[in-house]
């Protein structure tokens, strides 16, 4: 089955979260707190999922895509504390120059967020 045309993405901001979709079902999602930084608005990325049986197929990097595409237009920087996207900025660097360092202060929010 050919699902090139049928997964979406969506910014689902009252959630704080990107969404892959097929056909309306949530199949991955890349979750995020924003957060007011010294220097402005932040977005900690702290989890990034995408469902087992889409696995393999470069939804994860796509999805990774658009929420840093709209985390950077929105002149947002990204605070990559979720593993995936912390790998991802090391192979995308012009993602990478948008991001900050994970601080103790970020930590902090998440666990109290």
């Amino acid at each position: 089955m050919d699902t090139s045309t049928t997964i979406t993405i969506r910014h689902n901001s009252a959630a704080h979260r990107f969404e892959l979709l097929d056909e309306g079902r949530v199949i991955g999602e890349a979750d995020y707190l924003p957060f007011d930084g010294a220097a402005g608005g932040q977005r900690i990325f702290f989890h990034t999922v995408v469902d087992e049986e889409y696995g393999g197929q470069g939804w994860g990097s796509r999805l990774a895509t658009v929420a840093l595409e709209d985390t950077v237009a929105a002149g947002m920087t990204i605070v990559p504390v979720c593993p995936y996207i912390h790998a991802f900025l090391g192979r995308h660097p012009e993602f990478a120059r948008h991001a900050v360092a994970v601080r103790t202060e970020h930590l902090v929010a998440l666990r109290q967020g």
